[in-house]
């Protein structure tokens, strides 16, 4: 019998607001046609694990440092997401380089969110408050946020979804952080997760 939603795994490295707010989405009916069945974090103290816990969601931790390299890191979060029978993957805040032959095996089946809208403030090395830190230098008008498909390329993939936020006069990087998490992340990430998730149940079909 075939499932009627998307098992979806959220990889996380943080606070896990990202993750509340598809969670969320999913208690409002915004996600219908997937369900977070997994949470990951790649940091023992993340609180996204107590969100997951919260909500009756598995979870595991996996870290790189302990299992010695990139290969063994990858190697137990595909078979993690393997016994959990997951579809598709969101990446929320997760601080980790995942490499080709990762994003290979899961095309087009992990998205991710980035705090600026992308090709600016993008790619290697722009992260966290860094990314609203160059904005702010650079003198932008605009920023915002961008959902998308994750592959080799950090932050290359095929754009499913941005929204604009205005930067104002006295911003701090930690103001248009959570500007920008408040009117543009936790806006359109459910949103792409419930496009994402329709698109591979139909392919299903």
């Amino acid at each position: 019998m075939a499932k009627n939603t998307v098992n979806i795994a959220v990889l996380v490295s943080g606070g896990g607001t990202n993750l509340q707010a598809i969670l969320d989405a999913e208690k409002n009916g915004i996600i219908k046609s997937g369900k977070v069945t997994l949470v990951v974090s790649n940091k023992a103290d993340a609180y996204a694990l107590k969100r997951a816990e919260n909500f009756g969601i598995e979870h595991a931790t996996i870290v790189k440092k302990e299992l010695g390299s990139q290969e063994a890191f990858e190697d137990k979060l595909i078979e993690t997401l393997k016994e959990h029978d997951i579809d598709f993957i969101v990446l929320a805040g997760f601080l980790a380089i995942l490499s080709s032959k990762f994003t290979g095996l899961y095309a087009n089946r992990i998205i991710n969110v980035h705090p600026s809208l992308i090709p600016s403030f993008c790619g290697k090395g722009f992260y966290g408050l860094k990314v609203h830190e160059a904005a702010l230098a650079y003198g932008v008008k605009v920023t915002g946020a961008t959902v998308h498909y994750v592959n080799e390329i950090p932050d290359g993939g095929k754009i499913i979804l941005q929204k604009a936020v205005y930067i104002e006069e006295g911003d701090t990087p930690e103001i248009l952080q959570k500007r920008v998490m408040e009117q543009a992340e936790w806006n359109i990430l459910p949103r792409a997760v419930e496009i994402v998730s329709k698109k591979l149940l139909e392919e299903r079909e």
